[in-house]
């Protein structure tokens, strides 16, 4: 009994100082990583960032983006590499981002699309939004509009709206599933439209498919496309907003002719769930101080673009209300 009682006794100051080992392991282990996160944020940017756009070049999404890389890349002190992944409204990028390495080397170009339409009608997406990412920063938003060739024999949005109601007429969106070609679905709605979406790949083959007479018009953000609409190549008839645009003011609104269409394109930077707080504050730091620089804010808002810098949690609110009002409206996979 006593060799018994003693073996016990043995056992239990065997388990107790096991005990006391793990939890000092434990917590090596996490000052460990926490000194090991703190230098990683220090020596933050380690190489080429990637700024991940889910458009091809030459669209509205690809152009922002590349005028945020350049003027960040002079913050960070590290290069920006623009990187396009096309496809499925920009959710491919996105889908990239939330699966990659979150250590601040890559980061996304998010918008409305793949942030807060993706999640409404594509349900069965890899990624969530936003517990998959870490919204960072707004940058910029900008309305919508509908373009027709310049050409065109609709001159107006009434002429454009009484053919549509007559005939099946076509529309070049970015994607089905996007901001755009969903809001051009409320649009359709509202007025009891006929018009077929004929998606593409980006704003770039949309506008070429639109100026070579392939489709009868466009849906998407205007304010990058000011290149085309200023040199007669497209005309634009009607656009999203509270009021027009003093870059046009002979265009209406869609809520003037009494649609109650009211969705913008945004667009922000975020990176991968579980990027480190230091290195995320220093990413937002950058984006508020370029925000601030006049030739950066010059190209931003050229055209009626608006700049918006909402960061942290009230980017994150900013998102999930998005989402809410998206969802209000739309159903899983509407096309």
């Amino acid at each position: 009994m006593r060799e018994s009682t003693g073996g016990a006794r043995r056992s239990a100051f065997a388990d107790g100082n096991l005990t006391r080992f793990a939890r000092a392991c434990a917590l090596g282990i996490g000052l460990l990583l926490a000194t090991l996160q703190t230098a990683r944020a220090d020596g933050y940017p380690d190489g080429p960032i990637k700024l991940m756009v889910g458009f091809p070049p030459g669209g509205g999404g690809d152009t922002y983006a590349r005028i945020v890389a350049t003027a960040l890349a002079k913050q960070l002190n590290a290069p920006i590499v623009v990187e396009n992944r096309p496809g499925a409204g920009g959710d491919i990028a996105a889908d990239v981002v939330a699966h990659a390495k979150p250590d601040g080397q890559t980061l996304l170009l998010a918008m409305s699309g793949n942030f807060s339409v993706a999640p409404v009608v594509h349900p069965e997406l890899r990624y969530k939004v936003p517990g998959s990412f870490v919204p960072i920063s707004m940058v910029v938003e900008t309305p919508f509009g509908l373009m027709v060739n310049a050409k065109s024999k609709y001159q107006s949005i009434q002429q454009f709206i009484e053919a549509a109601k007559g005939g099946k007429l076509t529309y070049a969106s970015t994607g089905t599933g996007g901001a755009a070609q969903s809001t051009m679905e409320i649009f359709k709605s509202k007025a009891h439209l006929s018009v077929l979406n004929i998606p593409y790949s980006g704003s770039g083959p949309a506008t070429t498919a639109l100026l070579g007479g392939q489709v009868d018009s466009f849906f998407a953000p205007y304010t990058p496309l000011a290149g085309q609409l200023n040199s007669d190549g497209m005309r634009l008839l009607a656009t999203t907003g509270a009021k027009r645009n003093p870059a046009y003011p002979d265009v209406p609104t869609f809520k003037e002719l009494g649609y109650d269409v009211n969705p913008t394109q945004w667009y922000g930077v975020a990176a991968p769930a579980g990027t480190p707080p230091d290195v995320i504050a220093k990413i937002n730091q950058g984006i508020q101080a370029i925000l601030k620089e006049p030739d950066v804010v010059k190209q931003l808002t050229m055209n009626g673009a608006v700049l918006n810098n909402l960061s942290g949690d009230a980017f994150t609110k900013f998102v999930e209300s998005d989402i809410a009002d998206y969802r209000s409206v739309l159903k899983p996979s509407n096309n």
